[in-house]
């Protein structure tokens, strides 16, 4: 088999694999904590595979969905990975004091900004892809 047909091969797989797109995105991850490491960045390793991942699209080395339902089962699962958070709060009845206000009031905080944040950059990509395929 030559070598683009495999790579052609490899690609539909990507593509309709959404466990093969989560490795993917966990192998970025891992990528991105290791030269986090290596480097010694003051910045976390997931937002460095992000960016290794916005690359790679921008590039058109990956397509989008080549990751696009790996993201939606993470997205969709997303209350799992918050859990064990909400137990640890039950364990510790001290937080439901003045602390545990003020650790309420900077999560809504840092909730909102995020949820802003997001919603900004959102619209403003949709918009943009809007004006592309309106403008040949």
């Amino acid at each position: 088999m030559s070598p683009r047909k495999l790579a052609i091969c490899l690609r539909l797989f990507v593509h309709r694999s959404r466990l093969t797109q989560i490795g993917l995105i966990l192998g970025l991850w891992f990528v991105g904590d290791g030269l986090a490491r290596l480097t010694h960045l003051p910045v976390p390793g997931g937002i460095i595979g992000m960016l290794i991942l916005l690359g790679l699209i921008a590039s058109d080395r990956i397509s989008l969905s080549s990751t696009r339902r790996g993201a939606n089962w993470f997205l969709a699962e997303m209350l799992l990975f918050f859990v064990p958070a909400c137990l640890a709060v039950l364990a510790h009845r001290e937080l439901f004091g003045l602390t545990g206000l003020k650790i309420l009031t900077v999560i809504l905080a840092g909730t909102l900004s995020v949820m802003l944040t997001t919603a900004l950059v959102v619209e403003t990509f949709y918009r943009w892809k809007l004006r592309e395929e309106i403008a040949p």
